[in-house]
């Protein structure tokens, strides 16, 4: 053990000097049912866990908890489970994205505030990877990511079912009345059928893949399926390996370089990711005190092939698909020569050489350079008259026909004013028209919620149009498709250009050219600021409070200013007396 001196473990500081202070702790240990050679001299690992019972994609997590602890315990550390905030996708309103920096806060200080001296991190579901990471990130102390996995395959009626994505399609043609209700029944009860996040190349994959391309997981963990007994062994791995890592003293600032976060974009590009990686990536690489802007994403974009045939940026695999056919090491292994391989990892070894030895066993799944699903990477960035600090669309999910687009806007204030008119079966709209939704970004929603997949018209639905474009300062789910364009920034809520845009103005997008514009002329778009008024307050104390008062734009990462690296000094240890 390169650290066997307990003055060089954080943890102690409460266990280990001779007086009351230490007296107090060790007699609450005891109190507890742990004695002296539970405890003493060991390394402390902190197992976090994101578990709740309405959290579905953690279902598996009391389980794997204990494979953790095993792992721990056959290592020489003690291991002691600590809850953190669940932050569910699918129950959490108004959006997840409202408690994501509150799960960073609490992360950080149940870190710094107890006897850790490394942790393990447990999530998956959205919010989970980024909220944690960012916490520990500033705690500073050794950590180890365990992603949940994806959940298995969907089926209905022998037909394979996506996670999002199908629910969205299925619903469409249930508008369009061309499924009933028992077949509607039927899509409910097989598209989630086991422990685990969604199956597609959503927001929770993107999010583990990205960890994982940071260095942060065990390599390859992020496509283990959550139900398949790989993940157990994983969690076990990682209950070793993070004793070790205390021991070597190798804190994530060790682990996240500018090359591991450029790593990560180009990864993120080539699996077809979310669209709400840009917003997490850049919050993670902030934190960290590390250089990612729209512009670098969007560069990076340009020149990576999407190779992951998964959904929905994909057109027939899913992520159990994907892990058969070699997984992210497989994928990282195809774009190798893109990589820096020289990046750490925290399995102490460099990314180079945990990509040894992969390979990919159905190159329709994992495509190989020379033919890729789509050209360039997921995303691309736009800029314009309505996005001055960016807005971003997934061009390989929705239809080629709007990669260049001109139509009049049909401008919704809310969702309800929005939900009422896309089910008038009157409404006048054509398939030109350019859907917009404002007043949904970081403040505006409030906390950012993914209503930006806006729901076609029922009257077009009937003519059977299934894509239109669309324009909003919300996010997505990134199971999500169609010709979306989200993160409008800076948000209408906050008095940004697309609070200024009138139904009837004329949208033009330019893909080629990354080009987002209303076609208004300079003056007029001048007197329309000049005429607005901010909208009153969201909230006036608590949490809502403090986010409003706090978070930075979509470009920006969505993090709280006084959060971030540049702000101010990191909190040093506690004082114990």
């Amino acid at each position: 053990m390169a650290k066997d001196s307990t003055q060089k473990l954080r943890s102690a500081r409460w266990f280990a000097p001779d007086d009351l202070r230490s007296f107090g702790h060790r007699s609450r240990m005891m109190q507890l049912g742990f004695s002296e050679a539970d405890f003493g001299n060991k390394p402390i690992i902190g197992v976090l866990s994101t578990w709740s019972e309405l959290n579905s994609c953690h279902s598996h997590f009391p389980d794997r908890i204990q494979h953790v602890k095993r792992g721990v315990f056959q290592a020489g550390g003690f291991a002691v489970e600590m809850p953190a905030l669940s932050v569910d996708e699918s129950f959490t309103k108004p959006t997840s994205m409202l408690y994501r920096n509150l799960l960073a806060i609490e992360t950080e200080e149940v870190i710094r505030s107890h006897p850790l001296d490394g942790v393990v991190l447990m999530g998956g579901c959205d919010k989970t990877t980024p909220g944690l990471v960012m916490g520990a990130i500033s705690a500073g102390v050794p950590m180890i990511y365990l992603p949940a996995g994806a959940m298995l395959r969907g089926n209905y009626a022998g037909k394979i079912l996506g996670s999002g994505s199908d629910a969205w399609k299925y619903w469409d043609e249930r508008r369009a009345g061309n499924i009933t209700s028992e077949q509607w029944q039927g899509v409910e009860g097989g598209i989630a059928r086991s422990a685990g996040t969604c199956m597609t190349m959503g927001t929770a994959s993107t999010m583990m893949s990205i960890a994982d391309a940071l260095g942060l997981t065990l390599p390859g963990a992020s496509s283990i399926p959550a139900v398949d007994s790989g993940h157990q062994r994983m969690s076990a791995d990682c209950g070793r390996r993070i004793v070790d890592m205390v021991r070597e003293d190798l804190t994530p600032n060790k682990v996240l370089t500018q090359a591991s976060v450029k790593n990560a974009a180009i990864v993120a590009m080539a699996l077809g990711c979310s669209t709400n990686a840009v917003v997490h990536l850049i919050a993670m690489a902030r934190r960290a005190g590390l250089s990612l802007t729209l512009d670098d994403l969007d560069a990076l974009g340009r020149v990576t092939p999407l190779i992951a045939n998964v959904r929905p940026s994909g057109k027939d695999y899913l992520m159990e698909d994907f892990y058969y056919a070699g997984g992210l090491l497989a994928l990282m292994k195809q774009i190798e020569d893109r990589l820096d391989t020289s990046a750490p990892t925290v399995s102490g070894k460099s990314l180079g050489e945990t990509l040894e030895g992969a390979e990919v066993y159905n190159h329709d799944v994992i495509r190989p350079l020379s033919n890729p699903v789509y050209h360039e990477g997921s995303l691309a960035v736009l800029r314009g008259n309505l996005c001055p600090d960016g807005a971003v669309i997934k061009p390989a999910a929705c239809d080629p026909r709007f990669y260049n687009h001109e139509g009049p806007a049909l401008v919704f204030d809310s969702y309800p004013e929005m939900k009422k008119a896309i089910d008038d079966e009157n409404l006048e709209v054509t398939p030109d028209h350019v859907l917009v939704l404002r007043n949904a970004g970081p403040q505006g929603g409030p906390g950012f919620p993914e209503w930006g997949m806006l729901p076609i018209p029922k009257a077009l639905i009937k003519q059977g149009h299934r894509d239109m474009l669309r324009i909003s300062d919300a996010r997505m789910s990134g199971t999500s498709y169609g010709a979306c364009v989200l993160h409008v920034a800076p948000e209408s809520y906050v008095g940004g250009p697309l609070a200024l845009l009138k139904t009837g103005d004329i949208v033009r997008l330019d893909l080629a050219n990354r080009r987002l514009d209303m076609l208004v002329d300079d003056a007029e778009i001048a007197r329309r600021r000049a005429a607005w008024t901010p909208p009153q307050p969201r909230f006036e104390r608590g949490w809502g409070w403090m986010y409003i008062n706090h978070i930075t734009q979509a470009d920006k990462g969505c993090d709280f200013d006084f959060l971030q690296t540049d702000f101010g000094r990191t909190a040093g240890e506690p004082d114990i007396f």
